[in-house]
């Protein structure tokens, strides 16, 4: 007998039921198996999942976001609060970790609490039950975060669902900043007075926010997948027109593929794109550069992202369109072969796509749609990617092939809606994220 499908809400609450009773069990099993030295570990102030899990598997990113500025009027940071930044994974595991950054931050930034849990339902600052889960640095419940750099957290044994959203939470009592974060998170995330960052119900989360801090990435400890692919990109791959806290970012629609299509490579999906980036210029800020440029931020946000295999690049309209402006097609793809050989160096998989159309957007002028037309000439002529994925033949007007096609556009004559985002994600080849980098280009 064919039964109806159940409820969004309710199918994801037995998902996380599910998710629980595994974690339960795990953690059950690792506790048999001991702790320091052979010895089960008792204390229910110790990290039961401090170890590296123990089944086969591997490291891979399943979720990602690049450290995008200093957030302004943070001098003093979040003393005294705490931050549950709400994520949505790529893929699953029996394991999770994750980083944080100091990127932006002129003083060392002291963490001394911080947990892990799979969100009771999507969106929510409660966590499932059984899944929090606090977390160490060290072997330490507390860490210090230098200025400037990023910290990897202990592994956690857990049960992290794909698709899922997690719970990330960080606690410092005192004052650090600025406060690096990523302001265009198309994700609800929620901060609480005082120290909450074990509380499973979430009700003291009452102040919500529109941005990630400080956590950048979270990896999985994984049988699914065998390696990620990182979306570098501007506000196009940042989603910034996407409807918020549906994950209906191109990367996140590509992902779908990816856990789903039969043949598909079973990669993690890292969204590295930034609102404004583009390949050659960084903004201009004190005490660093907000907003680095691709080839500035190039090392770490995609040689960095653990189990990274393969890139896809999608930048070069800023590039054109913010000040000052670049008219010449060549200095763009100079700047993206400069990538390629980067990430061909490391043994990394480039697949590029040509450059969507603005015609009709404010402050856009034919000149410039001279220069997009000249950089997608010479990727279409290839020599500068390993493969090349075709957004602007996808996404353009057949009737106008300067301005997106009016289904595809959200509005603003430059960003794709919700559609145009899926349809991007529906043009990329799955085939093409497969292989080796070409030896040459």
């Amino acid at each position: 007998m064919n039964r109806p499908p159940l409820p969004r809400g309710t199918a994801y609450a037995v998902l996380a039921a599910l998710a629980a009773v595994v974690i339960i069990v795990s953690t059950a099993i690792f506790l048999g198996v001991g702790g320091h030295d052979g010895q089960a570990v008792t204390s229910r102030h110790e990290n039961h999942g401090s170890a590296a899990p123990a089944a086969s598997g591997e490291w891979v990113g399943s979720w990602a976001t690049s450290p995008a500025a200093a957030e302004p009027n943070t001098a003093k940071g979040f003393a005294g609060m705490s931050i549950r930044n709400v994520v949505h994974t790529s893929i699953g595991g029996t394991g999770a970790r994750i980083q944080l950054s100091n990127l932006y931050g002129t003083l060392p930034l002291a963490v001394t609490h911080a947990s892990l849990g799979v969100a009771a339902a999507p969106g929510s600052p409660a966590a499932a039950p059984g899944s929090m889960q606090r977390l160490t640095f060290g072997g330490q419940p507390t860490a210090t975060v230098p200025a400037g750099g990023s910290l990897l957290s202990d592994p956690v044994r857990m049960a992290v669902p794909a698709a899922s959203d997690l719970l990330v939470t960080t606690y410092s009592p005192t004052p650090s900043g600025p406060v690096t974060y990523h302001p265009h998170a198309r994700q609800i995330s929620f901060i609480a007075r005082g120290d909450h960052t074990e509380d499973p119900l979430g009700t003291p989360y009452t102040t919500k926010t529109p941005y990630w801090r400080y956590l950048t990435a979270v990896d999985v400890w994984t049988q699914e997948a065998h390696g990620a692919v990182v979306a570098l990109g501007d506000s196009i791959t940042d989603g910034v027109t996407s409807t918020v806290g549906a994950n209906r970012r191109w990367p996140d629609y590509l992902a779908a593929r990816l856990r789903t299509e039969p043949g598909a490579p079973r990669y993690g999906v890292l969204n590295e794109g930034i609102s404004g980036n583009r390949i050659l210029l960084s903004n201009s800020a004190s005490p660093m550069p907000n907003n680095p440029s691709g080839l500035s931020r190039f090392d770490r946000d995609v040689l960095g992202r653990t189990g990274a295999r393969v890139v896809v690049m999608a930048l070069g309209i800023n590039d054109i369109l913010r000040k000052p402006q670049v008219e010449d097609p060549q200095q763009i793809v100079n700047g993206l072969r400069a990538m390629v050989q980067r990430a061909h160096a490391r043994g990394l998989r480039v697949v590029g796509s040509t450059l969507m159309p603005f015609g009709g957007h404010k402050g856009a002028v034919d000149r410039q749609e001279i220069t997009r037309q000249g950089v997608n000439q010479i990727i279409r002529a290839g020599g500068v990617f390993d493969a090349v994925v075709d957004f602007d033949r996808t996404l353009r007007d057949p009737q106008n092939p300067e301005q997106l096609l009016p289904a595809y556009d959200s509005g603003d004559h430059l960003h794709p809606s919700d559609a145009g985002y899926e349809a991007m994600a529906r043009t990329i080849d799955l085939e093409t994220l497969k292989g080796q980098a070409a030896a040459a280009l």
